[in-house]
C-alpha cells in the first residue's frame, strides 16, 4: 500500500473536470502531459510497468495548475506475461497486449497508456489529428504509441518522451 499526502484538485476520470481540463490552454496541458511522461521515464528506469492507469489516477489543481499522479501501487515490475487475460484498467486506456493472456506486457505498454493519456486530455479520446490540441508532429508521436502493433511503438518510455519533447 502507498499512502500520498493530501493534494487539492479534482480527477480528471470525472468528466466535468476532464472537461475543464481541456479548455486550458494547449501550452498548458503540454506541460501537464510533459510532466506525467516525465514521471514515467522515472518508473521505466526503475522497472516500473504502468498497469491500471488511466486518468483517475490523475488529479488537477486548477488553482495551482499542478497536475498529481496517484495509485501507483498498481505499477508492477517488469516486464512480465499476462497471466489474467483482461488486465485491471480502464478500456480507453488499454494497450490490446493487456487484453490477451500470455502476452508480454512491457515498457511498449506504458507507450500505449501514455499516448492514450495524450489522446484523451489532449484531443477527444481519439486518434484523429484534427481533434488534437497540440502541433501535428505531437499527433504523430501520440499515434506511433498507440498503435495496435507493439513493435511499431516507441521500444521505451525514455524514446516515446524524447519524441515528445523533440517534436514540441
Amino acid at each position: 500500500m502507498l499512502v500520498y499526502e493530501w493534494v487539492d484538485g479534482d480527477l480528471l476520470r470525472r468528466s466535468t473536470a476532464r472537461e475543464r481540463f481541456r479548455n486550458l490552454s494547449t501550452d498548458e496541458i503540454l506541460v501537464c502531459l510533459d510532466q506525467i511522461f516525465e514521471l514515467h521515464v522515472e518508473l521505466a528506469s526503475a522497472g516500473r510497468i504502468a498497469v491500471d492507469s488511466y486518468d483517475g489516477c490523475l488529479i488537477y489543481d486548477f488553482l495551482s495548475r499542478g497536475i498529481h499522479v496517484v495509485d501507483l501501487d498498481g505499477y508492477h515490475e517488469g516486464p512480465f506475461l499476462n497471466k489474467m487475460g483482461r488486465m485491471f484498467g480502464s478500456s480507453r486506456f488499454m494497450a490490446p497486449e493487456e487484453l490477451q493472456y500470455g502476452e508480454r506486457i512491457d515498457e511498449r505498454t506504458t507507450v500505449f497508456t501514455l499516448g492514450r493519456t495524450a489522446a484523451v486530455l489532449a484531443s477527444d479520446g481519439s486518434l484523429n489529428p484534427t481533434s488534437f490540441r497540440g502541433p501535428k508532429s505531437l499527433c504523430n508521436v501520440m499515434a506511433r504509441a498507440c498503435d495496435p502493433v507493439v513493435q511499431n511503438r516507441f521500444q521505451s518510455v525514455r524514446d516515446f518522451h524524447s519524441a515528445w519533447r523533440t517534436d514540441r
